[in-house]
């Protein structure tokens, strides 16, 4: 079992920077992907970004060149740094994690991903 506390939103000015955190525990998920996604109310949640159980990425083309993810193993802790924010980023952000151990599958769907956090609020100003 898997609990993911997700910080780090805010409210922040069009170009600023924020970097959001999921915090896991209940157990080690330095074996499974990860994900970030996104919501806006009226609107289907989106894929953001996830990152391989061996650290490799993938980034929604919305975000590619403006927003990282990495992961601290040590502290079982998923990272977004998002720079370079637009109003379009507000959304509500949720971390997620791959319900299969070594699996790289899907990295960019939903359906994978079997543990969620209740997400972390980021408003960008204009």
């Amino acid at each position: 079992q898997v609990q993911l506390v997700e910080s780090g939103g805010g409210l922040v000015q069009a170009g600023g920077s924020l970097r959001l955190s999921c915090a896991a525990s209940g157990r080690t998920v330095s074996r499974n992907a990860m994900a970030w996604f996104r919501q806006v109310p009226g609107k289907d949640r989106e894929f953001v970004a996830a990152i391989s159980w061996v650290a490799s990425a993938v980034y929604d083309d919305s975000v590619k060149g403006r927003f990282t993810i990495s992961r601290d193993s040590t502290k079982n802790t998923v990272y977004l740094q998002m720079n370079s924010l637009r109003p379009e980023d507000t959304a509500h952000y949720y971390c997620a994690a791959h319900g299969q151990v070594f699996s790289n599958i899907g990295l960019e769907s939903q359906s994978v991903y079997v543990y969620w956090g209740q997400g972390t609020q980021v408003t960008v100003s204009s």
